[in-house]
């Protein structure tokens, strides 16, 4: 008996790593456009400094990094757009790619935005990354995360500069 506890074991814990291997992307069209669609909806709502919109658009959970350094939470995010400490003028999505994991999905993309943080000019062009999960049959922005575009990097390297592309 004992003999065939090992070669079972063996099995079944193969069999589960098999199983758990890493899910594919689904990419339901359906799933793709309203994820697509929410984020568009998450810009308008901060034009408008629509703080319900924003609290259904964020997890409660939620928390990025800002530029600083410093972690921003769902309750800190609001607090800076509703005293407009934060004011997103306007703003133009670029094309967006979206990933669908079942209830999990990655979206990201570019923006250009007219931006005014601490009564300073903050616009520019940026790329951003969220990670959404489906909960009680709504999708919900758990992370984000984003950096300014800078340019012209490329074109230095293709001159000859010391520059290179990031890495991407």
């Amino acid at each position: 008996m004992r003999s065939l506890i090992v070669p079972v074991l063996s099995t079944c814990i193969c069999v589960g790593v098999v199983v758990a291997s890493p899910p594919r992307p689904t990419n339901d069209p359906t799933a793709v456009q309203a994820l697509k669609q929410l984020e568009q909806d998450m810009g308008v709502a901060m034009v408008r400094v629509d703080i319900d919109r924003l609290k259904q658009i964020y997890a409660d959970d939620f928390v990025t990094i800002g530029s600083s350094g410093k972690i921003v939470s769902k309750k800190d995010l609001l607090s800076d757009f509703g005293s407009f400490h934060d004011k997103l003028v306007s703003f133009e999505n670029g094309p967006m790619d979206v990933q669908v994991f079942g209830n999990v999905a990655v979206v990201h993309g570019s923006c250009t935005e007219k931006r005014i943080r601490d009564g300073r000019d903050a616009s520019g062009e940026f790329v951003w990354m969220d990670l959404l999960e489906k909960r009680a049959g709504k999708w919900v922005v758990v992370r984000s995360a984003g950096a300014r575009v800078t340019w012209p990097i490329w074109p230095l390297a293709a001159a000859g500069g010391a520059a290179t592309a990031p890495y991407l």
